[in-house]
């Protein structure tokens, strides 16, 4: 009987075995099909210790949630006699219910999205699209389905759907706006939007207020950079849009500071008074922030909206 190689790895398509530096390049090779987004928001999702899901309820589940009594209505092959022979009481064995729930994204893919102060920063879309990914794939991992607003991208589970949300996640619209995506949002499902939330209010406001009279809950998460926070700017600067449509120069523009952060203020303001009328929650990040962070309270904030 021949032993095995005493290094390397067997090449499928014959007996010699592959060396160290051939299986890194045929790794590299197959790695390289996927989209970078997939690969750095499974890396993200992968520092996330999953605790319990937070949706226990009786039902028909597989696992053991509790003993109750006996109510009235209750059939007699429901009863768990070995726990009912302890004492004087009959018990019920109730078991878990791991309530399928549906979850939609929408990211804003709309060209004001494609803003970074620095090189060193992400852009707002690159994050936004990290985190939207990212968030997917812990709901996935819990047993949700998981899809796109709109109709695109229907809600399924399993590990085809992430690649199909990153393909389309990684689509860019030529617009400088784009309004939230509110068709085909299912009853009582739950919602995530992500982007700057800096153009038109009202479409925001209809889409709310659509997901409201659906029974819909959701979280925005509104992803800005620094520079958009701070507003540094001073002397002659000329102000415009990624898309090109919009412009402005100004020879003063720290004059324009305070007039723009109250603005800023406004809107924020209004975001957060929208939320709190539709039951839904608003949430905050910059660019420069850890990404990490920002998805462990997207998942916490989804989680409590399904509670």
């Amino acid at each position: 009987m021949s032993s095995p190689p005493a290094s390397g790895v067997t090449d499928p398509q014959g007996a010699s075995p592959l060396t160290a530096g051939e299986l890194r390049h045929q790794s590299e090779v197959a790695a390289s099909h996927l989209p970078p987004l997939l690969v750095e928001a499974q890396h993200l999702a992968g520092s996330v210790v999953l605790g319990e899901h937070g949706r226990r309820r009786a039902g028909m589940g597989d696992d053991f949630w509790q003993y109750r009594p006996v109510q009235l209505g209750d059939s007699r092959r429901m009863i768990d006699h070995r726990r009912s022979a302890k004492g004087d009481q009959q018990f019920v064995r109730e078991r878990e219910w791991q309530i399928a729930q549906t979850v939609h994204l929408w990211v804003d893919q709309g060209a004001s999205m494609r803003y970074a102060s620095d090189k060193a920063l992400p852009r707002k879309i690159d994050r936004a699209r990290l985190l939207g990914l990212a968030t997917s794939i812990l709901m996935l991992r819990g047993g949700e389905r998981v899809g796109l607003t709109g109709g695109m991208l229907p809600p399924r589970r399993g590990n085809a759907q992430v690649m199909r949300l990153a393909e389309h996640l990684s689509q860019d619209q030529a617009t400088d706006y784009t309004p939230p995506e509110d068709r085909a949002m299912m009853p009582h499902a739950r919602v995530l939007f992500i982007s700057d939330f800096l153009g038109p209010f009202d479409p925001i406001q209809h889409a709310l207020a659509k997901a409201a009279d659906r029974g819909v809950q959701g979280v925005l998460l509104q992803v800005l950079d620094p520079a958009e926070e701070e507003f540094p700017f001073h002397g002659r600067t000329i102000f415009h849009s990624v898309a090109g449509g919009l412009s402005h120069e100004t020879l003063k523009a720290g004059a324009l500071r305070q007039r723009y952060l109250d603005r800023l203020a406004e809107r924020r303001d209004a975001l957060d008074h929208l939320c709190r009328t539709a039951g839904w929650r608003l949430g905050q990040h910059h660019t420069g922030d850890s990404a990490q962070t920002a998805l462990m309270w997207l998942y916490h904030a989804m989680e409590r909206n399904n509670a």
